[in-house]
């Protein structure tokens, strides 16, 4: 059996990546602005300190998969 099939559609979504992601560059500045602020300092970058930002990033580009054909 094999796997030739599987590697093709995950380069096929892996293509369509930077297309999905230009569509959701505000969500994106914000949680790169949470992760550099959190980074930056003395702090160490904690789990979960950008989650609410990941996520709104994460909705944005699944809406963006879904209302672009494949």
């Amino acid at each position: 059996m094999s796997g030739r099939g599987v590697w093709q559609r995950a380069r096929a979504r892996l293509r369509r990546f930077p297309e999905l992601l230009a569509g959701c560059g505000e969500q994106a500045a914000a949680y790169g602005r949470c992760v550099a602020a959190a980074a930056a300092g003395p702090a160490e970058l904690r789990r979960d300190q950008c989650l609410r930002e990941f996520r709104a990033l994460r909705d944005c580009l699944a809406r963006a998969a879904k209302a672009t054909p494949q």
